[in-house]
């Protein structure tokens, strides 16, 4: 007998059919048991009238929360049933995986007469059991939603004819800086992980491939405990050719944007409002762009905020907090580009103006920075003079072949998958990704 899956039961009304799940919940009385069956689709709620089914005494008996059954019945309209208004009266109930009595709590349960309020377990300790954890219903609609958000992007690029590639994670020299990756034996020699799939993606621009896409890992050695940094993370990155300027490529994000939040909404908008608080909003285009220094002018007609100069050509991290009120404010919007960032804080791929100024800007959505994103310079004379001057010539050497025979202008941006999800679900980034990954955390 093929399973049935719960969202699709109410078409089978009155059918002998199989369901299978984890056991979300469990009453078993004198008389009468019942039981809450979850899956990936839904709940169902199974009905066992003891006096009827003798041959189920047995095996309830055993049965704990959260282990995993397969259940076998006819499923029955009953208006006082308040999952859908219908039930499953068993015929057969086989014990798939008895659980053992959980290590976490994954909710605070609140006290009643009899028990004790228990409080909810912390997100180390949750992570810790992150499988368990990741049974309840928001953790799963969290990558239901990151599903449809990177699907939608993916959508949206392969439309306008972008190829998908996947670059190599192992390389044999430092990303962009000799500092921030991971140093890994290599069989007779060192190598590291990558920080970044930029390189290769300009390569890819060399190729003649002209518009590419990449999700994938990213790696990054940094010992940052914040809620928003993690040392491995999914990037969503792309880079196209024959932009005229990098606001060619501003305008290909906020249209990324605004088309993956659209999707979001309508799959899943009532539900994140429901378990997160949270509205999606889908941004009007185009986005509000303002300089590094019109905004922190801003902040501090605002605000008060002020920075030392020394500090002026960069966005801060309470800058960059402080913008979501201001931008909100004075544009009715969730997202602000920030450009004309100083040269010596922007990677040397970066092309640059007349005056020297980088062409390129951060994107910040909701106080909180999601992409560096540029015109690179394609050019190999100019490439390497950069290169030079940040002293990297030597680190980058293999970089600089790829625009020694032609290249044509490009640009492009990446985003953290993680990051996008977090913000959007108001999370701490340890609950936006299936896995987290830390400076202490290596494990599950």
């Amino acid at each position: 007998m093929d399973r049935t899956y719960i969202s699709d039961v109410k078409d089978r009304l009155g059918e002998r059919i199989k369901v299978q799940g984890f056991v979300e919940n469990f009453r078993n009385s004198k008389s009468m048991a019942f039981i809450v069956l979850k899956d990936i689709t839904g709940k169902l709620q199974i009905t066992i009238e003891k006096e009827k089914s003798p041959q189920l005494l047995e095996k309830l008996d055993q049965l704990t929360g959260d282990s995993v059954i397969t259940v076998i019945g006819t499923v029955m309209e009953n208006e006082y049933v308040k999952m859908g208004g219908m039930e499953m009266i068993p015929e057969d109930l086989i014990l798939e995986s008895i659980a053992e009595a959980l290590p976490i709590v994954r909710k605070t349960i609140p006290a009643t007469k009899k028990k004790k309020a228990l409080e909810r377990s912390s997100i180390d300790q949750r992570i810790d059991y992150r499988w368990i954890d990741l049974r309840t219903d928001e953790n799963q609609m969290v990558f239901k939603v990151q599903t449809v958000l990177v699907n939608a992007m993916r959508q949206f690029l392969l439309e306008r004819n972008f190829i998908e590639i996947h670059t190599p994670k192992l390389i044999g020299a430092a990303s962009e800086s000799g500092s921030d990756v991971f140093e890994v034996k290599y069989f007779d020699r060192n190598a590291y992980l990558a920080q970044s799939p930029q390189f290769y993606k300009q390569m890819a621009m060399a190729s003649g491939f002209e518009r590419i896409f990449e999700v994938g890992p990213v790696f990054r050695a940094e010992k940052s405990y914040t809620s928003k940094h993690t040392t491995e993370f999914t990037g969503f990155d792309l880079e196209f050719s024959y932009i005229e300027s990098f606001r060619d490529v501003m305008k290909m994000e906020e249209e990324l944007l605004k088309a993956a939040l659209k999707a979001v909404k309508e799959k899943y908008g009532e539900q994140i409002q429901e378990m997160f608080g949270l509205e999606v909003i889908v941004p009007e285009t185009p986005f509000p762009v303002v300089t590094l220094k019109e905004l922190y002018q801003g902040l501090e007609e605002d605000f008060g905020y002020t920075v030392d100069d020394s500090e002026k050509g960069d966005l801060t991290t309470d800058a960059e907090r402080l913008s979501f009120e201001w931008t909100k404010k004075h544009f009715n919007h969730e997202f602000l580009f920030v450009t004309d960032y100083d040269a010596e804080k922007r990677a040397f791929y970066h092309m640059r103006d007349e005056a020297g100024v980088p062409m390129g800007y951060d994107l910040i959505w909701r106080g909180v920075e999601i992409t560096t994103g540029a015109q690179r310079e394609h050019r190999y004379e100019v490439l390497k003079a950069q290169a030079d001057e940040k002293g990297l010539t030597e680190d980058v050497k293999f970089y600089l072949e790829f625009f020694r025979y032609g290249c044509p202008p490009h640009g492009g941006f990446g985003l953290g998958v993680d990051r996008l999800t977090m913000l959007l679900l108001g999370l701490h980034i340890k609950e936006a990704m299936f896995i987290f990954r830390g400076p202490n955390r290596l494990n599950p």
